[in-house]
């Protein structure tokens, strides 16, 4: 059976992700670390300890082919699609093996403007729109065949 696993360190949808499986009968997994506190009897709740990459380690060792993970995290998007799962961020992007490399670059330039103290453009407050396009597209990727 699909599952969903829910990135949630910093995660915006996770209730509504935890709403719309309960609402589709599909087991889904909060993952995080100690500095967050999830109290959602809907959901089974990964607790890992703070470290680079625990939590991402985590889900990818709970994955099965066809799960579906939300992240925003573009690292760990690879590493799930390389396990054969969807990949769905925060706001409804489907992270896919064709646009994967890209946003790897983009990321790797990021960080090295970060270090050399460039700013990057801050990131707006989320909005309900974000949330409605986020819900219709996770629905979307619902209704897909289970391999």
């Amino acid at each position: 059976m699909r599952q969903i696993v829910i990135d949630a360190d910093g995660c915006p949808v996770t209730r509504l992700t935890v709403s719309i499986a309960k609402e589709k009968n599909i087991p889904c997994t909060i993952v995080c670390d100690t500095s967050h506190v999830f109290d959602i009897p809907e959901a089974k709740v990964i607790t890992v300890e703070k470290g680079a990459d625990s939590a991402d380690f985590r889900i990818v060792n709970l994955l099965k082919k066809g799960d579906i993970v939300i992240t925003q995290d573009y690292g760990l998007a690879a590493m799930c699609l390389a396990r054969g799962a969807f990949v769905l961020n925060q706001d409804g992007r489907l992270y896919t093996e064709e646009n994967i490399g890209g946003l790897l670059e983009i990321r790797a330039v990021n960080k090295k403007s970060r270090m050399t103290r460039h700013r990057i453009p801050h990131i707006p407050k989320r909005d309900a729109d974000q949330n409605r396009i986020f819900e219709t597209e996770l629905r979307k990727l619902l209704e897909q065949p289970y391999p």
